[in-house]
């Protein structure tokens, strides 16, 4: 395989990512083929973070359809996203490889409280690093926190785990004729109302030039195979993928 194209990235993981094909909770199965990918890519010598949704426990939009209120529902999807990341990290570190969890809220007794400077000392030291509970704000997604920790972390791409190949015009599970798009702008993502991401998180990518790589998580060493520049997934970004 050839050579990584890039040196530090953050991998974006939605919680459905982690229950597989059980529909809720944590897949062991999945976790196991994640956490491989995941060590496979840092033993290459590149630095990872990785950002995890809570879906597969508790979502907050769900949560305050059906009548919660919204800041509770958020705060309680935020705590789900810290229990995938104790089990990724669990996972991760049985594989031989050091990691961290840090949380945006305080929960002193499980995961450190995220420090900028902290977490960039840890991936110079080769540590996986987990960012856990969004952005510690009611409102924001955890693709809008994936986003800003890549930006504050130096990060030079972010990977985006789907359980489809990329983007596509439509929901391809509903629409057989949905065409893929190989490569995107971050205007044309607005545009069009692809979904790929919440519009303030595509805004915060577009204003920092910071290109996203969409993917399917299900194929062999996509993680991989992305971060060897490989044509993968569908990439989005102000230039054209590079050659």
């Amino acid at each position: 395989m050839a050579e990584p194209a890039y040196q530090r990235v953050l991998i974006k993981l939605s919680g459905e990512a982690l229950q597989g094909d059980a529909g809720y909770g944590i897949d062991p199965g999945t976790l196991d083929k994640i956490s491989k990918e995941i060590a496979e890519i840092q033993a290459a010598g590149v630095e990872v973070a990785v950002v995890i949704g809570g879906g597969n426990i508790f979502r907050g939009v769900a949560g305050s359809t059906a009548g919660m209120d919204r800041a509770s529902a958020d705060y309680m999807g935020m705590l789900a996203t810290v229990i995938n990341a104790l089990a990724l990290q669990d996972a991760i570190e049985k594989l031989g490889v050091q990691t961290r969890v840090q949380t945006a809220l305080e929960i002193k007794e499980v995961a450190e409280s995220y420090i900028r400077r902290r977490a960039m000392r840890h991936l110079q030291r080769k540590r996986v690093v987990i960012f856990a509970a969004g952005t510690g704000n009611p409102y924001f997604t955890t693709d809008t926190a994936a986003c800003l920790r890549a930006m504050e972390c130096h990060a030079e791409v972010i990977l985006k785990a789907t359980k489809v190949d990329g983007v596509y015009d439509s929901d391809p599970v509903k629409n057989p004729e949905a065409k893929m798009f190989d490569e995107l702008t971050y205007i044309e993502v607005l545009q069009k109302n692809l979904r790929v991401m919440d519009s303030t998180a595509i805004s915060l990518c577009m204003d920092n030039d910071l290109p996203i790589i969409v993917f399917n998580l299900k194929g062999d060493s996509n993680m991989m195979r992305a971060i060897c520049g490989e044509d993968i997934g569908t990439w989005i970004g102000n230039e054209p993928r590079p050659a």
